[in-house]
């Protein structure tokens, strides 16, 4: 389901992105760009990919960061998690990666709109394949991730959520929306995502985000018949979970394998 946007805000939107495009390089680049949405700009990195790695319409990767990573430099989400894993790898990473910025004290639960004004507007500048578009997220991220996909289950081909959750004691405004008046709120995730690849990250010694959530989501998926739900628990990992899970290689031939259900398009 795609998001609209008014048309005053979708101009100025499109001339941000449009501005100074760079040509496909022989390594990956990673470039800076904004949107405007009602008056307001909006700064965001691109990773683009080299023409060598992807010859055809490349993947496109949203990365939502934690909340260390907050802020308006427009650099902090690219120092932790995906960023370095991209570009330690960037002459042959395949896929183009999105990196927004949440604003100090936001959460990734207010700013949808946002996000997917960003994902939009990259996947049309650089040739994206919408329906090989995947969205992953650590801490902070793992939440938004959760919460960016229950909000828009049609968008994504698959999910990666590192060490997320649903609801957090200590940080109620973390929590995913859509969720109040529960019962089980992993199980009403489950079945709303059970069509959804799915696959979770979280170190068994997390002291930030407890294990027990990815666990307890783990369950809910295997007990809904979730179609491909996946877990993989880090035995030595504390809250840094990502750089174990990024650094997964099966991870990334599973993701790029998985397609939007109903895709008929040329790749």
């Amino acid at each position: 389901m795609s998001l609209q946007l008014p048309a005053l805000a979708l101009a100025a939107m499109v001339l941000a992105a449009c501005s100074s495009a760079p040509q496909r390089q022989d390594t990956g680049t990673f470039v800076e760009r904004e949107i405007v949405l009602e008056g307001r700009p909006h700064r965001y990195q691109v990773f683009v990919p080299a023409r060598a790695a992807t010859p055809g319409k490349a993947p496109v990767v949203l990365f939502l960061h934690g909340s260390g990573e907050r802020g308006d430099d427009n650099r902090s989400q690219l120092e932790v998690g995906l960023g370095p894993r991209v570009r330690a790898e960037a002459a042959r990473f395949p896929a183009i990666v999105v990196f927004p910025q949440a604003p100090e004290g936001a959460e990734w639960n207010q700013l949808a709109e946002v996000v997917t004004a960003q994902l939009e507007a990259a996947t049309r500048e650089f040739g994206g394949d919408p329906d090989r578009t995947y969205l992953t997220g650590l801490s902070m991220g793992g939440y938004g991730a959760w919460d960016l996909a229950l909000r828009q289950p049609g968008r994504f081909a698959a999910l990666v959520p590192v060490c997320g959750g649903l609801l957090h004691p200590r940080r109620p405004s973390m929590a995913v929306g859509g969720l109040e008046g529960e019962d089980d709120p992993y199980a009403a995730v489950a079945q709303r995502l059970r069509d959804l690849p799915v696959w979770i990250f979280h170190g068994a010694r997390d002291g930030a985000v407890p294990v027990e959530y990815s666990r307890r989501l783990d369950a809910a998926f295997r007990a809904a018949g979730a179609r491909d739900a996946r877990y993989t628990e880090f035995p030595d990992a504390d809250h840094n979970s990502w750089d174990p899970a990024y650094a997964t290689p099966q991870l990334w031939d599973w993701l790029f394998a998985q397609v939007r259900p109903g895709a008929t398009g040329q790749r």
